[in-house]
């Protein structure tokens, strides 16, 4: 072999490489366009709250009769300082839906705010206005009077994305406005534990802190998902919700401000290899029941611990979380078709679905009655709370959503604490806890024990 060919073997390698890599006539995206054309629909989110000083925790002794003098020292200095109210600020993203002024983002981006501001790409900034919001799926409704119309992101067909396609973030990281990042749908159909409905899109586009409530677009400039959390310390690991799940609450939110969803009244759990063959499936796809909630539609259709509901509504049940959405999604009355297999069978049920009982959304509003508000979710203790909370019983109702700046946050409540006790009165039950609320005035004191861990402990809350 002579000189010259050895020199030119590596870039013979190298160009049949590139060939073979990248097929003729392929092209990457026009990211360049694409950022002119979406960037002027996609605005940034500053918001403010303010966060009242707590008032003293008080606890009840460990050991009655005696104490420890330097603890009791520390608790009256820290308790009893002045302290006074603070604004507390975040940001985040989001984008226009239709040209008068509706903005898509993330509930938490807006939850609790006393002000938002929101820029456009222009730079002009106006006030924001909450127009629906659904913790559940993280989303929020906001809306801005411009006095004209507004550049609007299309919104594109989230189920039609493959892993490996192109797709493009927009936001406001740290405060940087109107940042773009490219990179490819890393997967779909995440579950994070995020929520009960989690179905979330995975990109490497590099997302963060103030992408929040950002769209998701497709290289067709179609916004598929709205960016939505990250994994902390994670490096290209971003999640979006899917937009369609977006579409089918956009309604809602717009119109009634909150979400009605549909409800089954089963409790579900995955079938695994072992428990399919026990069944005599061959296949471990659906969902099996093992409770069901008496007098609730599955009850009243005639659904049994044991079955493994297959399809629901002409739709395959392939993960127990496909069930949840499913039915969350179906609108209340609706008489649906579900396949199940029992005793060794296929069969067709019917079911009149019902309403998903919104008692934590009740409770996040307590003491209508009274005027009284409380900023707390709270839910009766189910055997599965229990478990994940690894509470003794099931007495009391669990805290499960403290509102920034509410009573109960300045109270020093938290998620996961048990309330006992309501006015010296037992709590059994969310409608009991309501009732004791609603008989109170504003402005009036409620004296609570709360159990928290191993620990009971006194506190008070004061109604607004």
């Amino acid at each position: 072999m002579s000189k010259l060919s050895r020199l030119n073997l590596p870039l013979l390698v190298s160009l049949l490489v590139c060939y073979w890599v990248v097929p003729a006539g392929a092209q990457p995206p026009d990211f360049v366009s694409l950022a002119e054309q979406l960037k002027p629909s996609v605005v940034n989110i500053s918001t403010a709250r303010t966060v009242k000083p707590r008032p003293p925790f008080y606890r009840a002794p460990r050991n009655p009769g005696g104490g420890d003098l330097f603890e009791e020292f520390f608790d009256r200095f820290f308790n009893e300082r002045p302290q006074s109210s603070r604004k507390q600020r975040s940001l985040g993203s989001g984008f226009i839906i239709s040209e008068d002024g509706y903005i898509l983002t993330n509930d938490h981006v807006v939850d609790g705010a006393d002000e938002i501001t929101v820029k456009l790409s222009d730079g002009r900034e106006f006030e924001g206005e909450v127009r629906g919001l659904d913790p559940k799926l993280d989303l929020a409704l906001i809306k801005i009077d411009a006095g004209e119309s507004l550049p609007v992101a299309i919104l594109g067909e989230s189920d039609n994305i493959k892993v490996g396609e192109w797709v493009m973030a927009i936001g406001n990281p740290f405060g940087l406005e109107q940042t773009v990042t490219v990179g490819i749908v890393s997967a779909k159909g995440r579950v994070i534990g995020a929520g009960p409905y989690d179905d979330f899109i995975q990109t490497d586009a590099s997302i963060n802190p103030g992408n929040s409530g950002g769209p998701l677009f497709n290289v067709q400039g179609e916004g598929i998902g709205i960016n939505a959390a990250i994994v902390a310390g994670g490096q290209g690991i971003g999640f979006a919700i899917p937009v369609n799940m977006a579409k089918q609450i956009l309604p809602q939110l717009r119109d009634e401000g909150h979400v009605t969803r549909g409800w089954l009244g089963v409790v579900i759990q995955t079938l695994s290899k072992e428990l399919a063959d026990s069944f005599g499936l061959e296949k471990t796809h659906g969902a099996l029941i093992n409770e069901v909630v008496q007098d609730s539609p599955a009850d009243k259709a005639g659904l049994q611990r044991g079955d493994v509901l297959l399809v629901y509504d002409g739709e395959p049940i392939e993960e127990l979380n496909d069930l949840p959405r499913l039915v969350a999604m179906t609108p209340v009355d609706k008489l649906v078709k579900i396949r199940i297999f029992r005793d060794g069978k296929e069969r067709e049920v019917k079911v009149t679905i019902g309403k998903m009982d919104e008692g934590e959304q009740e409770i996040a509003a307590i003491g209508k009655k009274g005027g009284g508000v409380l900023g707390l979710s709270a839910s009766n203790v189910t055997p599965e709370l229990a478990e994940r909370f690894a509470l003794d019983g099931t007495k009391g109702i669990l805290i499960t959503r403290i509102a920034a700046d509410g009573p109960a946050a300045e109270a020093n409540l938290r998620i996961g604490d048990l309330i006992i006790e309501a006015d010296g009165k037992a709590v059994k039950s969310v409608k009991g806890f309501e009732e004791i609320v609603d008989k109170m005035l504003a402005n009036k004191v409620l004296r609570l024990l709360i159990q928290r861990k191993s620990t009971l402990l006194y506190t008070t809350v004061t109604l607004q």
